[in-house]
């Protein structure tokens, strides 16, 4: 089986299948969402605050449904917020279709969405090792991320003819049924065929976690890396929307066309990482993060159009291998008792720094231009992974030898008497 081996557990199959649409929903809305609010404000500041009302709550949220991911029946939640998804979605696109849509209607329902996906976010994460098993999960993440990025070239470029035909109402729709699409795949899943480890303990303090993670050079070092580049790197909603209107002065096809070109790269990483279980490894993420920076910084200056969508399926490409090695060695290397926390804390720094950064990223379009913006994100990422990788070169690549156990607080011990 190979690649593809994640395929013989019937329940992923069903997810799979349903994750397909739902991912070219979600990159259609994304596209649709940054140009609505082009179209109502003609503003790069208030792309950058949308943006970060959308990632909020994962600064608040994410720690806490690694917690509910640790105590609950992932299946139901992943229904809930599934569910929430949806409701933001069509509320949107009816809005906008009754041309009844406000600035802040897409303020509110972008933090409805990040509401949900903050939540959704550490129990998906936690759920894939249920869903395939131990052995199959860095193949499973693979794969899944494949999808998600075919979902990344074909949403965005379909949103582009779609808001050019019908408006930018259309697209919202779409996700909306996406997610009910997600919703009746997960009333499907047999229960009886999840891998589901048995837990010593029922503690679900974050603390703990924090401590798990202090203690694991290898994991805070993948974390510390993966912030930066993040945070500065990973901002192509932005990145893309203000190159193709302000600098290039492109149309909404051509704008929807750079994602799924960037998709493109990004969905040949994810294909190529299914075939490197046994590379993922912090050195491995450190120097993705330093080489996915270092494309950005080039990019920034690219002369046209044509040269600027060049680089991106190489900056794509790179930036899925590292992200992917950086989810999966943290899902591997996590005791089953703590993994949901972990996750927790690894998606609220993985996602985290968005909502602080992305106001300041669109500011700085608007006041230094879009070029220097791009430049100076990805030279901070850059900095940021090679004082990481100096620090960490030697004791943060094997495992430390520290057991949940020890993380672990005693006044479970003492319930039990």
């Amino acid at each position: 089986m190979g690649t593809l081996r994640s395929f013989k557990h019937r329940n992923f199959r069903i997810l799979f299948s349903a994750n397909f649409i739902s991912n070219i929903g979600t990159w259609a809305q994304g596209v649709a969402q940054a140009w609505l609010i082009l179209e109502l404000t003609d503003s790069g500041s208030y792309l950058g605050i949308v943006t970060a009302l959308q990632f909020a709550p994962v600064l608040f949220f994410s720690i806490s449904g690694g917690k509910i991911a640790d105590k609950f029946n992932k299946r139901k939640v992943l229904m809930l917020t599934n569910l929430t998804g949806g409701l933001s979605a069509l509320s949107v696109g009816t809005l906008v279709l009754t041309d009844n849509i406000k600035i802040w209607h897409v303020m509110f329902f972008a933090f409805t969405l990040g509401m949900g996906n903050a939540i959704d976010a550490p129990v998906r994460q936690s759920f894939n090792v249920e869903v395939v098993g131990k052995d199959d999960l860095p193949n499973a993440v693979g794969l899944n991320s494949a999808n998600f990025n075919t979902g990344r070239l074909l949403g965005p470029g379909l949103s582009g003819l779609l808001i050019a035909a019908y408006g930018t109402g259309v697209s919202f729709i779409l996700n909306g049924i996406s997610y009910l699409i997600v919703i009746i795949a997960l009333l499907n899943i047999r229960e009886s065929d999840l891998f589901i480890e048995k837990r010593n303990s029922t503690s679900t303090k974050v603390r703990e976690a924090m401590r798990y993670v202090a203690a694991r050079p290898d994991i805070l070092a993948v974390m510390i890396t993966v912030f930066f580049a993040t945070s500065f790197g990973l901002n192509f909603n932005i990145f893309n929307t203000m190159m193709a209107t302000q600098v290039f002065d492109k149309s909404a096809a051509e704008y929807g066309a750079l994602g799924s070109i960037l998709a493109i790269g990004s969905l040949s990483g994810a294909i190529i990482s299914a075939r490197l279980e046994k590379k993922r490894g912090p050195r491995f993420v450190m120097k993705g993060s330093m080489i996915f920076s270092a494309l950005l910084v080039m990019g920034a200056f690219a002369p046209s159009y044509l040269v600027y969508a060049i680089f991106l399926p190489f900056i794509g490409g790179v930036a899925l291998l590292t992200f992917i090695g950086a989810n999966t060695m943290v899902q591997m290397r996590t005791d089953t008792q703590i993994r949901g926390r972990v996750m927790g804390i690894y998606l609220t720094v993985f996602l985290g720094g968005t909502p602080i950064v992305s106001p300041f990223i669109g500011w700085m379009t608007q006041e230094i231009g879009t070029r220097p913006t791009i430049a100076i994100c990805g030279s901070i990422s850059l900095l940021a992974a090679l004082i990481t990788y100096t620090q960490f070169h030697d004791k943060g690549e094997a495992p430390a030898s520290v057991a949940v156990e020890d993380v672990l607080e005693p006044a479970y011990e003492d319930k039990k008497d």
